[in-house]
């Protein structure tokens, strides 16, 4: 009879099924722990891509120069990156370390790699330069530099420099007719040259050949407009005066006689602030006293405005034609102006002024 018990297995089996079992273990360990590891990883991957860098709205000014520690510093002291060691780190594995000078607008929830891609790639936002009521170049620098990483100083020196103004095709009396008063998106790395060729193209740009022919209509270059609307500008603020006002001038400039405009005289005195202008200051030397030399002065007294320019070509229109060649403020204050056909009536509306001043002591 056949023995029924289950033969056991021999020696060399158990050995093999044993490491079978270890084998099987050891690949699950392995598994469970590039699953970690890869996990981990895809996280990161996952964080970098999408997880929140910036903590906060803003804008932010990137010097030229800057290294990306002091980078990181700027956006950890200024609040916009808590955790500095990882935007490092993040940086460092990505080879996204490089740093370009620029205007940064940046938007709460940013990734890491948004952040760091913008500031390594220079993708900085344009800024809005905006500028008007300019007498001066050194106002002129003054303002543009509050837009642009260039200091005033640096762009006076470009504004005031020779061979820039020559390279425009103008001269120093009547550069300041290159600028525009308008707003303009610009990089805040722009250089001052880099203004100056940005003006040039938006002043040829403003002056279509509309206006031109408006100009030619009356006999002048852009460059005269200029003059002429910046005497304007300094006479009245009101824009429904500025084409009766500029009519006056070109009238005065048709029959040869002199233009004795105040506001020239307080540019050639230097001195915008005066209120009253007297015999000393009328017998100033100077080719802007349009009280000593007749014409038109070699230059603007001031950056026009879009409104006075376009007010002084307007008088091209036979509809805006008017006979007058004086006017002086209203005795009331109100700013706006008297005008006259004959100097008995402007000497009657001048006395009227003068009476008013002499009432409220302005000397």
């Amino acid at each position: 009879m056949a023995n029924s018990y289950p033969r056991r297995p021999r020696a060399d089996q158990r050995h093999k099924r044993s490491t079978v079992r270890r084998g099987r273990t050891i690949l699950l360990v392995i598994g469970l722990l590039l699953a970690v590891i890869g996990g981990a990883w895809g996280w990161k991957l996952y964080d970098y891509r999408f997880g929140t860098a910036i903590v906060r709205n803003g804008t932010i000014q990137v010097p030229t120069g800057t290294s990306f520690d002091q980078l990181g510093r700027m956006l950890r002291d200024s609040g916009y990156v808590r955790n500095l060691k990882k935007w490092n780190s993040y940086a460092r594995s990505n080879n996204v370390q490089g740093v370009r000078a620029g205007n940064y607008a940046l938007r709460k929830g940013a990734s890491y790699r948004t952040a760091l891609t913008a500031f390594h790639y220079g993708r900085q936002t344009p800024v809005r330069l905006t500028f008007n009521n300019i007498r001066t170049m050194d106002r002129l620098a003054g303002v543009v530099s509050r837009y642009i990483e260039a200091d005033s100083l640096t762009v006076l020196r470009t504004l005031t420099d020779p061979e820039a103004i020559t390279a425009t095709g103008l001269t120093r009396a009547t550069f300041p007719s290159l600028f525009i008063p308008n707003t303009y998106e610009v990089y805040w790395t722009m250089t001052p040259a880099e203004f100056v060729a940005r003006m040039q193209k938006e002043h040829d740009r403003f002056w279509t050949e509309d206006r031109r022919e408006k100009a030619r209509k009356l006999g002048y270059t852009p460059e005269q407009i200029a003059t002429i609307a910046s005497i304007v500008l300094e006479e009245t603020k009101f824009q429904g005066e500025m084409t009766r006002v500029a009519g006056v001038y070109i009238n005065r400039l048709r029959r040869g006689i002199a233009l004795q405009a105040d506001p020239t005289v307080k540019f050639a005195v230097g001195d915008p602030t005066i209120r009253r202008v007297l015999n000393k200051h009328l017998a100033y030397d100077s080719p802007y006293n349009t009280y000593l030399y007749a014409g038109l002065p070699p230059g603007p007294i001031c950056v026009p405005s879009i409104a006075a320019i376009d007010a002084t070509l307007d008088y091209a229109d036979p509809k805006n034609a008017h006979n007058y060649l004086y006017f002086c403020a209203k005795a009331d204050f109100s700013g706006r102006h008297a005008f006259a056909r004959t100097l008995p009536e402007h000497n009657r509306n001048a006395a009227a002024y003068a009476a008013e001043l002499n009432r409220r002591g302005i000397r």
